[in-house]
């Protein structure tokens, strides 16, 4: 069984889940083992896992939704309108 990164990606839930039978397991690990792109989706999604997980809060310094509204507000309109093609 070769497994590209499509399928991977669909056994990422298992995966972290424990869930996947041996021999589906050990394919991933394989495929792991080589490929970076779908290694760094399975840390971002145990990443993602852990933080949804933490029931911590995090108070926000006063006025910054407001500070980062603005700075997104400007970075956009900062941005040069797309080129339009000219060929008739």
């Amino acid at each position: 069984m070769v497994l590209n990164c499509r399928h991977v990606w669909d056994y990422i839930s298992g995966y972290l889940d424990n869930t996947l039978d041996a021999s589906t397991r050990a394919h991933v690990e394989e495929h792991l083992a080589h490929c970076e792109i779908c290694s760094a989706i399975l840390d971002s999604t145990r990443n993602i896992l852990i933080l949804t997980a933490d029931d911590r809060v995090f108070e926000l310094p006063l006025g910054y939704s407001e500070r980062l509204h603005a700075r997104l507000t400007e970075a956009m309109l900062n941005v040069p309108p797309p080129e339009k093609d000219t060929d008739p």
